[in-house]
């Protein structure tokens, strides 16, 4: 069990992967943190337009 071991905490930061053993610290960004979020303006969704009718065959 040492720098060699994928499996074991010290192998992994020699081998520079994560996992189980050693996760990721999740980090939170310095913007997101010093301004905060004005909300969103809706947009109103455009009216939808009919489909074009299509033109009756007459009998002959």
């Amino acid at each position: 069990m040492g720098k060699g071991d994928k499996k074991s905490r010290k192998g992994k930061i020699t081998m520079g992967s994560y996992g189980v053993t050693r996760p990721r610290k999740k980090t939170k960004s310095a913007t997101a943190a010093t301004a905060p979020k004005a909300p969103k303006a809706k947009k109103e969704a455009a009216p939808k337009k009919a489909a074009p009718k299509k033109a009756a065959k007459k009998a002959e």
